[in-house]
């Protein structure tokens, strides 16, 4: 029996906890991992679902969307065209934002066949401008031939800068779907055939743009070159009075 009273004995140490065994060396190359099948645990039925997560709700109510597809092997070419040599006239013209903010809600509004069913105050809405700014900047737009008026509320994109071919129109409870596709030659050439119109919406030309851009270059060349000159001028005069000085 021990010398030591029996509660000041030293209490049992704790059993060393188990060290996993370390992969023996050398180890693998990580990125064989990538050719490898990910491990997966089958669930059998529902019941064996909800006793693996009995904190959490079940539901098989939500149903999963589908992924839209625009173009198919049957189903060509819905998707909208546009001309990269336009965007590179207008980022060049445009000096506002107000401008690009309404051609690029008129290409995305864009129906097969380049109509666009949208009304100014729904334009103005959109962009969170005042109607009367959507206005003037329409009229602007459709000074260049980008786009013109149909009816109210109806407008058109030129279809060499901007045209959607087709468009897939998914189904309803009431109604099937629709796949509508209008060919850009068609297009152009009921515009073409609409005397109408003025002669800058048939025949469509970035070259007055591009005259224009020329144009306000040299005006703001000139503006510049003239400014620099009048801060030189300043510039020696003060020089001068600090001499007299």
């Amino acid at each position: 029996m021990s010398a030591e009273p029996q509660g000041r004995r030293a209490a049992a140490k704790p059993k060393p906890k188990r060290v996993p065994a370390q992969p023996a060396l050398p180890l693998e190359d990580p990125t064989a991992g990538w050719g490898r099948r990910a491990r997966r645990s089958t669930v059998e039925d529902l019941n064996e679902l909800a006793d693996r997560y009995p904190d959490r709700d079940l539901s098989l109510s939500a149903e999963r969307q589908r992924v839209e597809f625009y173009s198919s092997p049957q189903q060509p070419n819905a998707f909208s065209m546009d001309s990269l040599e336009f965007f590179l006239v207008l980022v060049q013209y445009f000096r506002e934002a107000l401008p690009f903010r309404v051609i690029l809600l008129l290409i995305a509004c864009q129906r097969a066949g380049g109509r666009i069913h949208l009304t100014q105050e729904e334009m103005a809405t959109v962009l969170d401008v005042p109607r009367r700014r959507v206005n003037e900047t329409l009229v602007e737009i459709m000074d260049h031939g980008i786009v013109f008026k149909v009816a109210r509320g109806v407008y058109q994109f030129n279809p060499p800068y901007s045209y959607r071919v087709a468009e897939w129109l998914p189904g309803t409870e009431t109604t099937e779907p629709v796949y509508r596709k209008v060919e850009q030659g068609a297009a152009i050439s009921e515009i073409r055939g609409n005397k109408a119109l003025p002669d800058l919406v048939r025949f469509p030309s970035l070259e007055t743009m591009r005259q224009e851009i020329e144009r306000l270059r040299k005006e703001r060349a000139k503006a510049r070159a003239e400014r620099q000159a009048a801060r030189a001028k300043t510039a020696t005069k003060e020089s001068g009075s600090d001499e007299q000085l």
